[in-house]
């Protein structure tokens, strides 16, 4: 059953994957790796300030984490915090799936 509390603790992530940018990035991080703000621009058409404003939306959210190496921020993935979100709407969905199979029992009595 989704609870309040699920829901405020994954709005955050849900606000920041509503950018198609900030979506590019997830995908990219999804390999598992470490990349650079470099790596992470590279295709998009997007300056490296105009990427680390997104990396930083999306690190506010939980999403990603960073660590410095020498002079550059490299960026991983948080997955914890993305199976969390998962979660939060798979609760919702199942509870929207019973209300709606309780409507159609009463509709059909």
């Amino acid at each position: 059953m989704l609870n309040a509390n699920d829901a405020i603790q994954s709005a955050p992530v849900f606000a920041a994957l509503g950018d198609t940018t900030r979506l590019k990035l997830v995908s990219r991080l999804s390999d598992g790796n470490q990349h650079s703000i470099v790596q992470l621009a590279k295709g998009l058409k997007l300056s490296r300030q105009g990427v680390t404003k997104h990396l930083y939306v999306l690190k506010k959210a939980g999403m990603v984490s960073s660590k410095r190496i020498g002079r550059e921020s490299r960026f991983t993935l948080r997955l914890r915090t993305l199976t969390r979100a998962r979660d939060c709407l798979n609760r919702a969905s199942a509870q929207w799936d019973e209300t709606i199979e309780r409507l159609k029992i009463s509709v059909e009595n």
